[in-house]
């Protein structure tokens, strides 16, 4: 199958490799050079602007950060869709809010293609191993279309309706209990630290006892480690909180503890840690008490 893939950071790479390797003639689209060079290394092929992918391609992933980034890619000066066969199918995978989501189902079946609403979980690791959680909404039509992309990128596809906005709707509650469960983990782990714990020992307790959590046993050895480079940004939280903020303030409908996790975000990318990995939210209890963190090693 014929397969663009626009944009590949961390989720885009690992679903281009993985369509590579089941077979597929893969065009990975990305601006930055080092992106194109690392796809490039592997066997696929590459072009900098979506308006450069290749004739008659018959599915398109997209792994954008936002509406406004996927809406620009398909319909922008350089967007991509008069390159695509009649009938494509596009996958968009951003985390976008639900009713973004169903604009662009709209505009994208108007133009005469398919449309899968299809956020996707499990993270760096996921996406290199071709084992993330896809959570789709969309026709008939457009989920046997892209099957074969589904198949090679994702372990588990649950689909959750007929219209585009359904998959975003899942996604957006999954963004509100892993962003207040990052923004928990650093603040368990930071009064651990305060309080003369140590920290390695501190994980591996928690780890095995009733407070552990996903994010906690992912996310702590980062922190461990002093490793700040981001799998996920600090910024990524602040863009996919305030969709689930604005959500649920449209629906009159309160959110405290996803409020204060958004704070924390905000405050982390204040203090300059936007574009560190999420887990160093926990800089805000630095430069709030002092406390010492690990140092990479």
């Amino acid at each position: 199958m014929k397969v663009g893939v626009i944009g590949l950071g961390t989720m885009g790479m690992g679903a281009a490799l993985n369509l590579l390797k089941k077979g597929h003639e893969v065009t990975g689209c990305e601006v930055r050079p080092e992106g194109r060079a690392a796809f490039s290394a592997e066997g696929g092929n590459t072009v900098e602007a979506p308006d450069q992918l290749p004739i008659d391609t018959e599915a398109l992933v997209v792994f954008v950060i936002n509406a406004a980034q996927t809406e620009q890619v398909l319909f922008g000066d350089t967007g991509c869709l008069r390159r695509l066969q009649p009938g494509a199918v596009v996958l968009c995978c951003a985390t976008i809010a639900p009713e973004a989501a169903k604009a662009l189902g709209q505009k994208i079946e108007a133009a005469g293609f398919l449309m899968i609403d299809a956020p996707v979980s499990g993270g760096a690791v996921g996406a290199r191993a071709g084992t993330m959680t896809v959570m789709a909404s969309g026709s008939d039509a457009a989920f046997a279309k892209a099957g074969p992309v589904l198949e090679a990128i994702s372990t588990k596809v649950w689909r959750l309706g007929g219209e585009a906005g359904i998959g975003s709707t899942v996604k957006m509650v999954n963004q509100l209990l892993a962003g207040v469960h990052i923004a928990t983990a650093a603040e368990a782990l930071a009064l651990g630290i305060r309080s003369g714990a140590d920290p390695e020992t501190l994980y591996k307790v928690i780890s095995d006892s009733a407070g552990s959590s996903w994010m906690w046993q992912n996310r702590v050895p980062h922190i461990l480690q002093g490793d700040d480079t981001p799998l996920s940004a600090v910024n990524i939280f602040v863009k996919d909180l305030g969709i689930v903020l604005d959500q649920a303030r449209a629906m009159t409908f309160p959110l405290p503890l996803a409020a204060a996790a958004h704070q924390l975000f905000l405050a982390a990318a204040a203090n300059g840690q936007g574009m560190k990995d999420d887990a160093f939210v926990i800089r805000v209890w630095q430069a709030l008490t002092g406390i010492d963190l690990p140092s990479k090693s």
